[in-house]
């Protein structure tokens, strides 16, 4: 992490991000500038929660986390305005403003020559305040963003406004450009979710009941004389979201149904349940509710749409229709399209007398009906697997600088990308939560830092509650509590006393050498819980380092630090990651950096080569190719799966690691674990712990992926790596030279 601040994260909903209304509900004190931080805002806020919960899901080794400390890294640089759509995975469209880790919604992957649209999750939500700028496309859609915000264009990707002077030239979008997807063809504003109102029910009662169900009556002779009449409505429908609206609006109507089975499933057809009512009074109503209105409101319109689309109605990709064999049917769809202004055409009837209403326009059309109307069946509604075609004009017409701040809000997705209003869009650089956060990404940094001022004492009094089951507590998953602000505002001690008065475990995982002045606190307190600690350090040469992490205390800094950790009693464990494939994997710098920390007496060894998730893959790719243009097509190969480097070279990396780490007593390396997982499910600080010091050490890492386990291959010393070791791999005759100046972080 940049040491002038720190990353906010996923669990943003315990303490609002930095949204000034989240700020005030978050108890703000006061907003600080520091001269000795420079460009750095603090926000004091008094928290009303300390613990953070890591989601059972998670594959960490921890349940339970604090973090004094909330940034908003450069990930909040990429961000857009709250009212924003983003499509959900379900095909509806939400603001961000509502999205939450978890959510699943639609982002885009390449298949082939293709680039489609995929399911994919949220994996962080951010929020900051940014300059806003409104970018307006010749079909109507808006969009309110930052200008670092970047949209894929037909040129790749482009940033919202041309940089600031001064600063690194990038693409920026102009009137040439065309956005990529399908738009929302008018502000967001006329894009909400139809109001449910009476009109609104009676149109989608009217489409499905006239589409799909079925009114019966009939009069029987009686054999004794006389007659008897029967009555009969009937709903049955494969699709349960519609049959439940449909039961609910006859029920706000005044008409009680009974739903029950209607149909088994077969092998080729899905199980039907049907509602159900006989009553005469109810028969009438129902016909009373779907009589044809001489003058249709707007709103039944809609409704109809929905409730016939639902009935009739069929989506493949981008393209819609409804079918029916009742004129009146075809010509009342055709007039609630014309009123929502949707193109649409007519198709001849078939020989069996059903018409079809096309819906013209391509996706937008589409996604513009789906908006407007709100059917209730989903699978109908879903575009995951479809193509990316742009088939409306999202020409850039104008990017116009507001010249105010406004709240803005970002995610970070599986798939480094998301659509918003119609347009696929880069996600922001976040970090999940409860991913080990180390360092950021890039000259993308935004410095401002949320400080829980009041933090031990509320976490004293959450430890005190009888519920608390002394449940290991992990600090330094987030945010580096002993980043530079812990200097200014000394929030650790407080809540190292609260963590061991209380007889709760923990553990530290920092580069901070700040963590020296706690020293004796964290000693007393390891003679009443179990304490770990564990330093990151991955550089053996402090020009190299300070290349590639400006700012951060160097090396021989954290290599005292762990000497102090140690001369006090402490167990230390060191994560050596990232190891960087052509830079920092050579057996030379592997070698003397491990006899670095060898001699300096840690007890535990962890490696882990560079991980490249969403967004911080394409940075650091654009990174490379800029400094280091000829290890571009290596990195392909080795990150061609995803994130994770490819088997071959872990492997490879493994049988360099192993013998350098058991010729120095740590004898089984966390990096790899022979006869299994060549990544165990959960990386702890003491993994590689030497036989001869203490065990339990840190009991901080990260989750490593889960590929078997195999013999490398052989690759030649200091950064020769011989053409055809990894196919395609490029061959590098000597030393890598040093990562340029302008790079300020490498995450993985």
């Amino acid at each position: 992490m940049r040491w002038d601040g720190q990353a906010i994260t996923a669990d943003d909903g315990a303490l609002p991000g930095l949204e000034l209304s989240g700020l005030r509900h978050a108890g703000l004190l006061r907003t600080v500038r520091a001269p000795e931080f420079a460009g750095i805002a603090f926000h004091e806020v008094v928290a009303k929660s300390a613990l953070s919960h890591v989601p059972p899901m998670s594959q960490m080794p921890f349940r339970w986390t604090v973090n004094p400390y909330r940034g908003c890294s450069h990930a909040c640089r990429y961000c857009v305005d709250p009212s924003t759509l983003v499509l959900m995975a379900d095909g509806r469209q939400k603001p961000i403003r509502e999205a939450h880790a978890g959510d699943r919604i639609v982002g885009t992957e390449f298949d082939g020559k293709y680039r489609r649209f995929v399911e994919t999750t949220v994996l962080a939500r951010w929020a900051t305040v940014k300059r806003a700028y409104r970018l307006t496309l010749e079909d109507g859609t808006e969009i309110v963003a930052s200008g670092d915000h970047r949209f894929l264009t037909e040129r790749g990707w482009k940033h919202v406004a041309r940089p600031s002077q001064g600063a690194r030239q990038r693409p920026y979008l102009t009137t040439n450009n065309r956005l990529q997807g399908f738009g929302t063809g008018m502000p967001v504003e006329a894009y909400a979710t139809p109001f449910e109102s009476p009109d609104y029910r009676r149109g989608y009662l009217t489409g499905m009941i006239r589409g799909d169900g079925m009114l019966f009556a009939k009069t029987y002779a009686r054999s004794s004389g006389g007659t008897s009449s029967v009555t009969m409505f009937r709903l049955a429908l494969v699709d349960d979201e519609a049959l439940v609206r449909s039961q609910t609006y006859l029920e706000a109507a005044g008409i009680t149904t009974n739903r029950r089975p209607f149909a088994r499933a077969t092998e080729t057809r899905r199980a039907m349940d049907g509602i159900f009512t006989a009553r005469r009074e109810h028969y009438s109503k129902i016909h009373e509710i779907i009589d044809w209105p001489e003058n249709p409101s707007g709103e039944w319109s809609v409704g109809f749409l929905a409730g016939i689309f639902d009935a009739e109605g069929s989506c493949d990709g981008e393209v819609l229709r409804i079918s029916s064999s009742d004129e009146r049917m075809l010509t009342t769809t055709m007039h609630a399209l014309d009123v929502l202004g949707i193109s649409h055409l007519r198709e001849p009837a078939r020989a069996n007398g059903v018409a079809t209403i096309r819906v013209s326009g391509g996706l937008a059309s589409v996604r513009r009906f789906f908006a407007m109307t709100n059917p209730a069946i989903t699978r109908k509604l879903k575009i995951v697997g479809a193509a990316v075609k742009t088939s409306t004009s999202l020409r850039v017409v104008s990017v116009e600088d507001l010249g105010t701040e406004s709240e803005m809000v970002d995610i970070t997705t599986g798939t480094g990308d998301y659509i918003a209003n119609g347009v696929i869009s880069h996600n922001c650089f976040a970090r999940p939560t409860h991913e080990y956060l180390d360092m950021d990404a890039g000259t993308d940094f935004d410095s401002q830092v949320v400080v829980k001022v009041n933090v031990d004492q509320v976490l004293r009094a959450e430890l005190a509650k009888q519920s608390w089951a002394r449940e290991s507590v992990a600090l330094g998953t987030n945010t580096d509590p002993y980043q530079r602000a812990e200097g200014r505002y000394k929030l650790m001690p407080g809540i190292i006393s609260a963590l061991a008065d209380s007889g709760t475990p923990f553990s530290i995982l920092t580069k901070g050498t700040l963590l020296r002045r706690d020293l004796p606190l964290l000693t007393a307190a390891a003679e009443r819980v179990e304490v770990g600690i564990g330093v990151s350090l991955s550089f053996a040469d402090e020009e190299l380092q300070q290349a590639v992490e400006p700012g951060t205390p160097t090396p021989r800094a954290r290599l005292d630090l762990i000497r102090a950790v140690r001369a006090a009693g402490l167990p230390c464990g060191v994560m050596v990651a990232p190891v960087l494939p052509w830079l920092t994997d050579s057996r030379d710098h592997l070698r003397r950096l491990l006899d670095d920390i060898t001699e300096a007496g840690a007890t535990g060894v962890t490696v882990i080569p560079l991980h490249l998730r969403p967004g911080t893959r394409e940075w650091y790719l654009e990174w490379l190719g800029r400094e280091h243009p000829h290890l571009v097509a290596g990195y392909g190969r080795v990150y061609a799966r995803g994130a994770y480097a490819h088997k071959e070279y872990r492997d490879w990396l493994w049988e360099r690691v192993r013998p350098l780490l058991e010729e120095r007593g740590f004898g089984s390396s966390g990096h790899r674990r022979r006869g299994g997982a060549a990544y165990p499910d959960r990386v702890q600080g003491r993994t590689g712990g030497r036989a001869d010091q203490m065990s339990g050490t840190a009991g901080v890492g990260l989750p490593a992926g889960d590929p078997e386990a195999s013999g490398g291959g052989d690759r030649h010393d200091d950064g020769d790596y011989p053409t055809g070791a990894l196919p395609g791999m490029p061959a590098v005759a000597g030393p890598m030279p040093l990562v340029a100046a302008g790079m300020e972080q490498v995450l993985f």
